[in-house]
């Protein structure tokens, strides 16, 4: 398609400027969520970030505009590591209950990699459940897609035969849910040893009172 006359054409000189904003954007975007992990989203600031980054506020403000954008984009970006390395991976396993074993361990296991630093949805829950507006929305869609992702997945294993034809997919997910809440508690504010391993086990419990009477 042959450009409009009027339209300027793409300089190498500004794809590379481009490329370069991007980089950037990225990086102080990895410091953010670096940052947000150990201090949590209202623990974010153009200045503080523009501190940790070497960069000026204006420079920083520049990328984001706002602080609200800030923690806004920090939360898309963790969304978008966390489905990386949790959801996406796990869809690799066969339908039914091996994908939904993936799915809560792939989670069980990034939960424990992050108790010392702390896990973005459930401080940022803390943090605004009850504060309206778009950074609590915006964190609110993010755990909601990924419930979304369990209860289908659950739904499989039941459509699956996997689980007993009863089973309610939002009551199993509340429970399931709640293991890693406790885990998160245990672990982080309280240092009881062996939280992880009680995880697994509640998991297993779950599985037992769910799981579908062997055929034959």
């Amino acid at each position: 398609m042959t450009p409009h006359p009027l339209e300027p054409r793409p300089t190498r000189s500004g794809s590379r400027a481009a490329h370069k904003g991007q980089q950037t954007r990225a990086s102080i975007l990895d410091a953010a969520l670096n940052l947000a992990s150990q201090k949590g989203l209202e623990g974010l600031s153009i200045g503080l970030l523009a501190e940790t980054t070497g960069m000026s506020k204006s420079g920083v403000f520049a990328h984001f505009g706002s602080r609200e954008e800030l923690q806004i984009s920090v939360i898309r970006e963790y969304h978008a590591r966390f489905e990386e390395e949790v959801f996406y991976p796990s869809l690799r396993e066969p339908r039914g209950l091996p994908r939904l074993e993936a799915m809560y361990r792939r989670w069980l296991k990034r939960v424990s990699v992050e108790i010392d630093s702390g896990c973005i949805y459930i401080s940022g829950a803390v943090e605004f459940d009850d504060r309206p507006g778009p950074v609590r929305d915006a964190l609110a869609d993010m755990v909601r897609t990924w419930h979304t992702g369990l209860v289908r997945s659950i739904t499989m294993a039941r459509e699956e035969g996997h689980l007993q034809a009863d089973t309610d997919a939002r009551q199993m997910l509340f429970e399931l849910h709640g293991l890693v809440l406790a885990l998160h508690h245990d672990a982080r504010f309280l240092r009881t040893p062996g939280a992880v391993q009680r995880a697994e086990q509640g998991f297993l419990n779950v599985l037992d009172r769910y799981r579908a009477a062997p055929s034959g």
